[in-house]
């Protein structure tokens, strides 16, 4: 043991570290390390990264008690996310934020890919609840570390129930299944899946969906149909266009693209090479976002009940923090919408 940690060890017999030894370590107020821990833009970057790391390396865990005396109730939600680009966020939040209001809450946003700062967010604020989506950058210690604190929290991208948390999430893998199927029955065998990102729940699950049809239909897998559009137009744009580029004689029958965004992407690409959709290749997405009715061809897509998802995860959590029930997981089933971007697979278009 360091002789730091032995100052500390005498200072403080629980062995817990508390705001006091962080901010007598790094040599700074304590509200000084307060606005480094809840991610206050009043700091030196060098002042802010040096008590980070002293908070990091004594292993500090903000305490809940102190706040929780103050209010009982800050009629406060909290949505943590890395990311509200898109247009799956822009229904989602704005769902959320209605149905907070209709219930008489307040949603505060943040939008962070530092771990620790969202959970200093999580743990250290005075919010009733919070809402996650966050790409697995909260791992099971610190799920188990929420537990503990006794956190009410609802997750929209993992499977998870306990006396505390729960989770609204779409049922991606039969909506993966379902959409291969789809395009199988229309004659399509060599299916190219545009995958979206490799550690999301979603994108995972969906391939797995994916995958499972081809199985059972007996369609051989062929790596190379495993494309990385990471959810985006462009990635999805370009991925595509390298594929056509470098794959001109097996070109697939279909691409079954991760969402929406990523199914434009692929049209745009293949439109770019001289390609029709769906007279050569057929083209589906996920979500079925505004945007796809009008699209040229219209999107066929499966259908996810974003807004739904919002409120149903508002309604769970408020329920979890009035503990009216218990953590428990809602799957969501979607709906395949067929528009013109597919169509019935014709032995004489190009590339066969």
């Amino acid at each position: 043991m360091s002789k730091n940690k032995n100052v500390l060890k005498r200072k403080n017999p629980m062995g817990k570290v508390t705001i006091k030894d962080v901010a007598r370590e790094a040599g700074v107020s304590i509200s000084t390390v307060s606005n480094a821990l809840n991610n206050v833009d009043v700091l030196v970057p060098a002042t802010k990264a040096h008590i980070l790391a002293v908070a990091e390396r004594l292993n500090y865990i903000p305490n809940l008690n102190g706040k929780l005396l103050k209010a009982s109730e800050s009629k406060m939600l909290g949505f943590f996310t890395t990311s509200v680009s898109g247009p799956y966020f822009y229904v989602l939040v704005e769902a959320m934020a209605r149905h907070c209001e209709k219930l008489g809450y307040g949603l505060n946003i943040v939008v962070a890919k530092d771990k620790r700062a969202i959970l200093n967010n999580i743990l250290g604020q005075r919010l009733d609840g919070v809402l996650i989506f966050e790409e697995l950058l909260i791992d099971e210690k610190d799920v188990a570390m929420m537990e503990k604190a006794q956190v009410k929290a609802v997750f929209l991208d993992r499977v998870l129930e306990n006396e505390t948390m729960g989770s609204v999430i779409f049922d991606s893998y039969a909506a993966g299944y379902d959409a291969t199927k789809y395009l199988i029955s229309l004659g399509h065998k060599k299916i190219a899946y545009i995958s979206g990102v490799d550690t999301m729940y979603d994108s995972v699950q969906r391939k797995e969906g994916y995958l499972a049809a081809l199985r059972e239909h007996q369609i051989p897998f062929d790596e190379s149909y495993i494309l990385q559009g990471f959810f985006e137009e462009e990635g999805t744009y370009n991925a595509v266009k390298s594929f056509v580029h470098s794959h001109p004689e097996t070109l697939p029958h279909a691409f079954l693209a991760g969402n929406d965004v990523s199914a434009i992407g692929c049209i745009k690409a293949l439109k770019s090479q001289g390609y029709q959709v769906p007279e050569d290749v057929s083209v589906m997405g996920f979500d079925d976002i505004n945007l796809a009715e009008y699209f040229s061809p219209p999107l066929t897509t499966v259908k996810n009940q974003i807004a739904r998802q919002g409120i149903l995860a508002v309604d769970h959590l408020v329920k979890l923090i009035k503990n009216e029930e218990k953590g428990r997981i809602q799957k969501l089933q979607g709906e395949i919408i067929v528009r013109r971007s597919s169509a019935l697979k014709v032995d004489q278009t190009i590339g066969r």
